[in-house]
């Protein structure tokens, strides 16, 4: 049985190694490549923010509704509430990304430096991964809190997507009047923790060169 569980750690294993080994001989090592997946990150973040204010956006127009078509205001604010959620996955797929090849080179770091045979250059070695691993933390307790932050709205969203779709007429609406400014607050913090988490991608990204 512990066999059979070792399977499919040693599947991925195998396949990071292929995966990397193709990179390699691009020239991209695996330093190369967590600088790319963080500066994936941080665009998945940004694209991340202009759709939640988007949405914002929309359901503030069907909130304020005051005569016209209903049904397109209420499928526009679907529209949007479905394009954040599909934004938000792009995002928590970006971050395990990073995650999984800071893991990996940190990893790479700590096998190599026990290969030295001068003892001077090992531990300036090791002292520039214990800097660089405190760094990265940094970083990625940003991205997870970015991640972390979006969930608030989503859970809005698709309660007022699902009440509308139930009852979608202009007493409805009327009801949800002063939701959009309520939502408009946990944005706010979750645009202001998107840009520290940007921030901070921009500072490890120079420091990485």
């Amino acid at each position: 049985m512990k066999r059979l569980l070792l399977l499919p750690a040693l599947v991925l294993a195998s396949c990071n190694t292929v995966y990397y080994a193709a990179w390699e001989k691009l020239g991209w090592e695996k330093r190369d490549l967590l600088v790319s997946a963080v500066k994936s990150a941080r665009s998945e973040q940004k694209e991340a923010g202009e759709e939640f204010q988007d949405a914002l956006t929309q359901l503030q127009k069907l909130t304020g509704y005051r005569g016209g078509n209903l049904e397109s205001a209420y499928n526009k604010f679907k529209g949007e509430y479905e394009d954040c959620e599909a934004q938000a996955a792009s995002v928590r797929s970006e971050i395990r990304e990073v995650d999984e090849v800071a893991r990996d080179l940190f990893r790479e770091w700590e096998r190599e430096i026990r290969q030295y045979e001068n003892a001077s250059l090992a531990a300036d070695s090791r002292a520039k991964l214990a800097d660089t691993r405190s760094r990265f933390e940094q970083l990625s307790a940003s991205l997870h809190a970015a991640e972390s932050s979006m969930d608030p709205v989503l859970r809005q969203f698709r309660d007022q997507v699902l009440y509308l779709k139930h009852n979608l007429n202009a007493a409805a609406i009327g009801s949800l009047r002063g939701k959009a400014d309520m939502i408009q607050g946990d944005i706010q913090r979750l645009l202001a923790q998107m840009n520290r988490s940007i921030a901070e991608a921009d500072r490890f990204i120079q420091t990485m060169k």
